[in-house]
């Protein structure tokens, strides 16, 4: 797990706030690569059950289209430029076929639904054979609760925010899905659970989305590693 945080992590790859290089788009992970940074990028589903590496639910952020990402194939998907760039929406394979063990990668699954829990088996089939640093990890519950199943072997986190007593004993819950490591919001620290993780299980612990100083300060006074934007650590 040392690889975990070795290295800060580069949020949706190493982009320029989306002016030339855009979020989780290939050019933004070739340059988190080349500059050594590990990655973390997220992942959706086409309607056809592919692995599209895509931030949002609907395109109309990030694309010159609207609707949701799930209502389009794969095909369609990866014809969408992204932005003003050169760059399209890639698939999962596309991405670690690019970073091809270069540096780590922590894939975030997004799910639409509940009832859509096609996602990690789909992520998990991809990083079969994949010969590199690799981790998954949800704010999704009913996505975690299926990675020891769906993806064994794989290391896994939670992704987390909150400091209400609900929030806390939540995520307290999750500790049964044999987690490996937590990925915090960086404002909500330090809290109980992120304590009790690093201190009692010597789980590690890294924040996001950190964008200056002040937070790059909070995270190693109560985490581990970094997921950074907007700025070259």
């Amino acid at each position: 797990m040392n690889w975990l945080t070795a290295k800060p992590i580069a949020h949706r790859g190493l982009h320029d706030m989306n002016r030339t290089r855009y979020e989780n788009t290939l050019s933004a992970f070739e340059a988190a690569a080349k500059a050594g940074y590990a990655i973390e990028c997220d992942v959706v589903l086409s309607a056809d059950g592919v692995p599209m590496v895509f931030h949002d639910l609907t395109l109309e952020r990030l694309t010159d289209q609207t609707g949701d990402v799930i209502s389009r194939s794969a095909f369609e998907l990866c014809q969408l430029q992204v932005g003003a760039t050169g760059d399209q929406i890639p698939t999962l394979q596309a991405v670690l076929s690019c970073v091809a063990g270069r540096v780590p990668i922590i894939i975030e699954l997004k799910g639409n639904s509940p009832q859509d829990v096609r996602l990690v088996a789909a992520v998990a089939n991809d990083l079969v054979g994949y010969q590199g640093p690799a981790a998954i990890m949800s704010f999704d519950q009913w996505l975690v609760r299926r990675f020891q199943f769906d993806a064994p072997g794989i290391i896994a986190g939670l992704t987390a925010e909150g400091t209400k007593p609900t929030d806390l004993e939540a995520h307290f819950s999750m500790l049964s899905a044999n987690l490996s490591f937590i990925s915090y919001n960086v404002h909500h620290l330090p809290n109980r659970f992120v304590t009790f993780c690093r201190d009692r299980l010597a789980m590690p612990v890294i924040t996001w989305t950190v964008r200056d100083q002040g937070t790059v300060d909070r995270t190693f006074a109560h985490a581990d590693q970094m997921t950074f934007e907007g700025f070259i650590p």
